[in-house]
């Protein structure tokens, strides 16, 4: 009788439309956007997506500082722009595209932090 408890409780339906963190249901922030408006989720999932952008922009840049500019363009000042202008747009693709993992945090804290002033 025990285990059948047990997996009512951890089942898929049971927890249908609870978000999860780190492959379980996040009681907490599920609490938390209850208590925030819809307009502040947005606005905060938003932030935390340019934030990851700004991130991986910031690695990327780090990984092409070294390059030389080859190919086509040779070793121009437009070369230079040209490379940050595609680090910028590489990146906000990957914030977009998920990312690495870092926007989902960023987000639960801003909305936590929201919760917890309302």
């Amino acid at each position: 009788m025990q285990s059948g408890l047990n997996s009512a409780i951890t089942s898929p339906a049971a927890t249908a439309g609870i978000p999860n963190y780190a492959g379980r249901p996040d009681y907490d922030l599920a609490n938390a956007l209850q208590k925030v408006s819809p307009q502040v989720q947005a606005k905060a999932q938003k932030q935390a997506t340019d934030f990851e952008a700004m991130f991986i922009n910031s690695m990327f840049s780090q990984m092409t500082s070294g390059l030389s500019g080859e190919g086509p363009f040779g070793n121009t000042p437009g070369t230079g722009v040209w490379r940050s202008m595609l680090t910028e747009q590489y990146s906000k693709s990957f914030a977009k595209a998920g990312g690495i993992g870092i926007s989902h945090e960023v987000y639960r804290t801003l909305i936590m932090q929201q919760a917890r002033t309302s």
